[in-house]
């Protein structure tokens, strides 16, 4: 269970600067700036996983209207909610091209290993010992993505996804000059 709480501190001059300039959505269902995101994941990636996540927005020249402030919040956590659902369709995509990709290593394994087996070694002598381990190799190189999927391809998807997670549940704290927001005080 997590006990203490590891915050990130995000420093800009204005709140626009927070959100991506060129994306036409409503306030709150807008996107993260591309590197004020890189920045708040690359910072949370280096905070330990059972740590409760802080983020500190900081706007120090301008002071919002009290209405965009508020939606500072919800923005944000919407912003790394949708950001862990894209990841948790990528692992679902990938998932389903391995299974493909398996299918085909497989049966691809058996054809090699059993046409390994119809080569004539006594007949071709050493040719012939190399064309069946040829095959053999081959077999197994088919199997080579698959497995380097399943073994080590899936875990950078799901980590990313936790702490997009993490990201999106994070307590978010918003100050201004001579103002205050954090997420407990804007709930209410």
């Amino acid at each position: 269970m997590p006990t203490e709480t590891a915050t990130i501190q995000v420093r800009i001059h204005e709140l626009r600067q927070l959100f991506n300039s060129i994306d036409p959505s409503p306030f709150r269902e807008r996107d993260l700036d591309p590197d004020c995101e890189e920045f708040i994941v690359s910072w949370a990636r280096e905070l330990p996983v059972d740590q409760v996540l802080r983020i500190e927005i900081r706007v120090d020249r301008e002071r919002p209207a009290p209405e965009l402030l508020a939606d500072v919040e919800p923005a944000v956590r919407s912003h790394f909610a949708r950001e862990a659902s894209m990841q948790n369709l990528r692992r679902r995509r990938l998932v389903r091209e391995v299974r493909l990709s398996l299918a085909i290593g497989l049966a691809s394994l058996g054809l090699c290993i059993g046409a390994a087996t119809f080569v004539p070694t006594e007949r071709l002598g050493t040719a012939g010992e190399i064309l069946r381990e040829s095959l053999i190799i081959a077999g197994w190189v088919v199997m080579w993505h698959p497995l380097e999927v399943l073994l080590y391809g899936l875990w950078p998807v799901v980590r990313e996804r936790r702490l997009l997670e993490r990201l999106a549940a994070a307590e978010i704290e918003l100050s201004t000059p001579a103002h205050s927001v954090s997420g407990a005080a804007a709930d209410a």
